[in-house]
């Protein structure tokens, strides 16, 4: 068994619809989903804002890479195309995997160059964090610590001050 957290984003198109598909490909493995926040976009700013929310997930079958499958299975089906000259630019759908957790409880440490976990640049990213503290207020990132004491920090603090909760926007399916 693995667990895993999951950033999902959306600044493309129809943003709540590419959340809400991602979590319905995710389908059993859900286990919760934050609420959803309006964020300015990341790392390349000439984009629209983004939604973005938290996945917890939990599969006795899946290891670190299966995440890793999946998360690509959703972007591609929701028309997710890479553009290797924007890196952070616009996307219809991002799915990260941001930690993992083996069946003994224990975080996966992977340096492979297709999923280095825990994700590389999780704890500088209010827009992951502040979601999964909503969900786990006690929780830490493996490696950097409570998450609450990462989202303190200076640069951090002034990123969660621009992004804005949702409540109107339920990732519950409508269909």
């Amino acid at each position: 068994m693995s667990r895993a957290v999951l950033s999902i984003g959306s600044n493309l198109g129809d943003r709540l619809g590419h959340l809400r598909a991602a979590v319905t490909l995710l389908g059993a493995s859900v286990r919760t989903v934050s609420g959803v926040y309006e964020t300015p976009p990341w790392g390349d700013a000439d984009q629209p804002p983004y939604l973005n929310a938290l996945i917890l997930v939990e599969d006795a079958a899946a290891a670190p890479h299966d995440w890793l499958e999946r998360a690509r299975a959703c972007e591609a089906a929701e028309g997710r195309e890479r553009d290797p000259e924007r890196r952070f630019g616009p996307r219809t759908l991002d799915v990260d995997v941001i930690t993992v957790w083996d069946a003994d409880g224990r975080p996966v440490h992977s340096d492979d160059p297709e999923l280095i976990l825990p994700h590389p640049r999780a704890h500088l990213r209010a827009f992951v964090l502040r979601p999964w503290l909503d969900l786990r207020p006690d929780a830490e990132l493996p490696g950097h610590g409570p998450l609450a004491a990462l989202l303190a920090a200076p640069g951090l603090a002034t990123d969660v001050a621009g992004m804005t909760p949702r409540p109107d926007l339920s990732l519950e399916s409508t269909a």
